[in-house]
């Protein structure tokens, strides 16, 4: 993408974000500018993960506030949020579109496991990542609730 934009003349930025707001560049148009945003995306790759929750929403509210100029965002997330926070996070996007900003999200996702949830037909234990939660179950036994409700929210995402 920083690439194509290149070519294009764009300024480009960057904000990392996972359980705190990791990193922020301002969007500038400079070949230094954009080496140095691939090495920080390259480091960030190599660290651990923290292992705690991701409120999106508030990190978003806040890039929204930074972005002074009318800007196009790319936003890569599996986008998968408590219950609770789903309000405040489509509350937050409603911020940065009422910001003038146009928002392409990228959804990145396991299709086969966090889609379709196929994990065989034996016991798992599954740990939710952030939290460190553990549950032992049959995935056979809720892959049809559980698709039925991922796939009614990722509707929601989509209006």
């Amino acid at each position: 993408l920083m690439q194509i934009l290149k070519k294009q003349r764009d300024a480009v930025g960057l904000s990392i974000y996972s359980d705190q707001y990791e990193y922020y560049a301002p969007e500038k148009g400079s070949e230094r500018h954009r080496r140095m945003l691939l090495h920080v995306l390259e480091e960030t790759l190599k660290q651990q993960k923290s292992g705690k929750e991701t409120n999106t929403y508030t990190y978003l509210h806040q890039i929204a506030e930074k972005m002074k100029r009318r800007s196009l965002i790319f936003l890569f997330t599996d986008m998968f949020q408590d219950e609770v926070e789903e309000d405040k996070l489509f509350e937050s996007l409603r911020h940065l579109k009422y910001n003038k900003h146009e928002l392409i999200m990228f959804h990145v996702l396991d299709r086969k496991r966090e889609f379709n949830f196929e994990f065989g037909d034996t016991p798992q234990r599954f740990t939710d990542v952030e939290t460190g939660e553990k549950i032992d179950l049959y995935a056979e036994n809720v892959k049809d609730s559980y698709r039925q409700v991922v796939t009614e929210y990722f509707d929601k995402l989509k209006l």
